[in-house]
This record gives structure tokens, sequence and C-alpha cells, in this order.
């Protein structure tokens, strides 16, 4: 007697429309067809009236599939369906394991179906337009500790996720375990979609974004989508992932290259913080000091007064703090210029005004330290930032205690070797003064702009986008 067939078939998310031709005539022409019994209601109107239909319940994938070869040991064209395609998370697999460790000849032929996340995603625009991976959350053959460094690996590599089996009466927990891996290291604002029942009369489709997206609105029938940091909901509510990276002017919240990579910097440095949950805006300055110098000792040596970071920006905000003084013109070239000039902030260093030289010599003090009297005989109550000279924080701090200066607040972040520690040490006691504080020796130029920066740009800091003036 000769051999059958094994035909796999994947016969798409659950519409007639959505079969494959080729998969179409398998199931019209198959002796016998074999599957689980919820599948045979999209195939009942292509099967001939003579097929001998055998049909069984959830987690029967092995007997199955043993059924298929004892029928197709005996000459008969044995069509196994399986949803969406038969090779993703499918019969397919299991029915080439079973051949060989029957040693079976018996003729195996796999066709396509088309996917439930590719049906999912045709649905909700194109969210999966650039690189993307498929994760289960079933652990009832995968163990729950390597799924989760899967979920943790695909989202730190910034992949498109379709997630499959989000979840079930038994398994309530593991999709908001994967909304806070996530959550780590992408924006709140990603979007994410989730199709209920695709390609079937029951089909409901939502788009949202990862921190609103509520797990309690998905069941086992679900499919989950969640966008890279290119990913974008446009103005008719579809979820488009662009094809590439840096595209300017998607939506996707970064205006241009700069902007991009800055926004993605900083989210790799929010997920690689040994203590994420510090307050919002002591974390945007630590998140640009960091950023600036690739030194992660910040979160040590970083010095923020309660609230500081805020309350500057306000008083920035609404035209109290009208100056910026510092100690050296690198200070201020650093300080981005849209901020300023969107917030009407003159940012200012005396360093090379005549009078610092003149003053300086007659006074027998260097020439920052001559640049602060001057500043503060103009602007006491300025915001004042110290990037290079400790003296001229100390200058400060003597005139502040005089009374002949009143400054909105302090960037202090000198850098050396001589008098830096107790120049910090020496702005601590002023209570009432907004700080902020590169405690030691480490500091510099670049460092007290980008604290600047941090302060002129809180008002971007919840989500996390950094940059606009870039």
């Amino acid at each position: 007697m000769s051999l059958g067939k094994i035909i796999v078939a994947g016969i798409g998310p659950g519409s007639k429309e959505d079969i494959t031709p080729a998969v179409f005539e398998a199931v019209k022409l198959s002796d016998i067809i074999v599957g689980y019994k919820y599948y045979f209601r999209f195939v009942e109107d292509i099967i001939k009236a003579d097929t001998l239909c055998i049909d069984s319940g959830m987690k029967k994938e092995r007997e199955r599939a043993l059924q298929a070869f004892e029928y197709a040991e005996q000459g008969k064209i044995v069509c196994v369906i399986s949803s969406g395609d038969a090779g993703i998370y499918g019969m397919a697999p299991l029915v080439y394991e079973m051949k060989a460790e029957r040693n079976s000849n018996v003729e195996l032929e796999v066709l396509p179906g088309i996917s439930a996340f590719q049906k999912a995603a045709a649905l909700l625009g194109c969210p999966v337009g650039h690189d993307f991976c498929v994760i289960s959350l079933s652990d009832l053959m995968t163990p729950w500790d390597k799924i989760e460094r899967r979920i943790s690996a695909a989202s730190s590599a910034d992949f498109v996720t379709a997630v499959y089996n989000p979840k079930s009466n038994g398994r309530y927990w593991q999709l908001y375990r994967l909304q806070e891996i996530f959550l780590q290291s992408r924006s709140p604002d990603t979007p994410v979609g989730y199709v209920r029942q695709a390609g079937r009369e029951e089909q409901d489709i939502k788009v949202t974004t990862l921190a609103q997206f509520d797990p309690e609105e998905v069941d086992m029938f679900t499919i989950v989508i969640i966008g890279n940091s290119q990913s974008y909901i446009s103005v008719e509510d579809k979820f488009i992932t662009p094809r590439g990276y840096y595209k300017e002017d998607v939506g996707c919240g970064a205006k241009n290259l700069g902007q991009d990579i800055m926004i993605r910097s900083f989210r790799t440095i929010d997920s690689e913080l040994k203590n994420r949950n510090i307050p919002l805006d002591k974390k945007w300055a630590l998140l640009h000091a960091i950023h600036t110098t690739a030194d992660f000792d910040m979160e040590s040596i970083l010095y923020v007064d309660e609230g500081a970071v805020e309350k500057l920006y306000r008083q920035c905000a609404e035209g109290k703090i009208k100056h910026i003084i510092s100690d050296v013109t690198m200070v201020t070239s650093g300080i981005r210029k849209g901020a300023l000039e969107r917030l009407g902030i003159e940012a200012k260093c005396y360093l090379h005004d005549p009078r610092v030289a003149e003053m300086a010599k007659e006074k027998g003090i260097t020439r920052t330290q001559a640049g602060i009297r001057l500043a503060v005989e103009e602007h006491p109550d300025a915001l004042f930032a110290f990037g290079n000279a400790p003296t001229a924080l100390i200058e400060l701090c003597e005139l502040t205690r005089k009374g002949k200066a009143h400054p909105a607040g302090i960037v202090a972040a000198p850098v050396g070797f001589v008098n830096v520690c107790e120049s910090k040490h020496m702005v601590k006691p002023f209570k009432n003064i907004p700080k902020l504080i590169v405690d030691g020796r480490k500091g510099g130029s670049n460092l007290a702009a980008t604290l600047i920066n941090s302060i002129l740009t809180f008002d971007d800091a919840e989500q996390l986008k950094p940059g606009r003036d870039v």
C-alpha cells in the first residue's frame, strides 16, 4: 500500500477571505481533516461531503499529530489545519518532530497562512514596518524566566513586538510584567495596538499608548503589538512604524536627527540608572548630566535641592528670571539659544568685559572673581552657573552672605583640584536658594551648561523628550 501525505495548512486568522488559494485547495481535496475543533467553523463550507473530520480540544496537539500519521500511513491525504500560519506557534514543528520519532516515510508539506499578528497589523495600519519580533507569554512549554529575558531583549533592542497568548484564565499577571519591562526602556507614549478576534465577526480594534494600555482589556483571543521608538499614531488613528530611523516630521516626537538621537540616548540612560525612582526634576537634571559626560558617577555626586529644577523653570517661564550669569564664556556658549529665546532670557559672561581686567589688577583678585562682582552689581538676582572657576563661586557666596547678591538659583560645577570642593561646600548652607551642585572635583563648563538646559526645558521632562532646541 502506498503511503499518503500530510499537509500542514495555516488557515489564516479566521475569515474565508484570508485563506490562501493553496490552503483552500488542500482542505477541499483532502481525505481527512484533523484540527482543533474551534477551527473547523472557518473551513466547514469548503470541506467535501465525504471527508472525515477529526476534531479535538485544547492541549491535544500531540494526539492530533499522531492521528494524522496513522491515517497518512494508510495511504490517505491528511490535512492538519492550524490557525494563522502553521509554522508560527502552530502544528508544523510538532508534525516534523513526530515524523523523525516514528522514522516515517510519509510525505510532509507545509502551506503558509496569514498569521494573526499580520492580520492584526493590517487592521491597525502598518505597525511592523521595521524590524520586529513575536513573543508568546504562554509558559506552558517555556519557563517564565526565559520569556522575561526575551521581553527585556526585545524592549531594549527597540524591536516592534507582537505578543501572542497575552492572557488566559490562569495567566493574569504576565502582560502587566511585560508592560512594566517595556516602560523601563520605551517612552510612555509608544504606540500600542491590540486586536481581539482579528478577521472574525467579533473583531475589535484599539490603539493607545504604552502608559495608557490596560491589560484588563485583553484576553486569549487578542494580539498585542508594541511599536518601536519611531512608531507613531497618525491623525487617522492609524498605528505606523516607518521603514527606517531618523525620519523628520513623522509624528514620533523628534523633529530631526539630532533630537532623535538625544531622545534615544536619554531613554537608554534612564533604563540603566541604578535608582530610577527619584523625583522627576532631579532625574531630568541627572539625565542631562550623564548624557553630557557619559559618567554614571553623576548618580552619586549630583546634588539637587528638592524641587530646585522645577522651581527655577517656573521662575524662568513666569519671567522672574531674566538673566543667567556664568563664570566663563564656555558655559554661556553651551546654553540652548532656542530655549533662551523662547523664555526671553539673556545669558551673560563678564569675563571679557573691559572693566574686569582693570578691577582684577586693582583688587588683586582673579578675572572670574571680578566678573562676578560686576555681574552682581548689575544683576544681583540672576541665575548663576559655574563650570570652571571655584574662585568665582566663592566670590558669589561671599557677596550673598553680605546681602549684595540675591541669586535666584545656583548651578555649582567648577572643576579642578584647588578650592573646588570647598567652594561647593560653601554653597550648601544657603537653604533658601535652589541649588544644583556637582560634588567633589568633577564638573566643567559643559556640565554647568547642560544643567542650565535641564532647567530651561523642564516642561519636556514628563514625556522624556529632550532636544527640541538642538
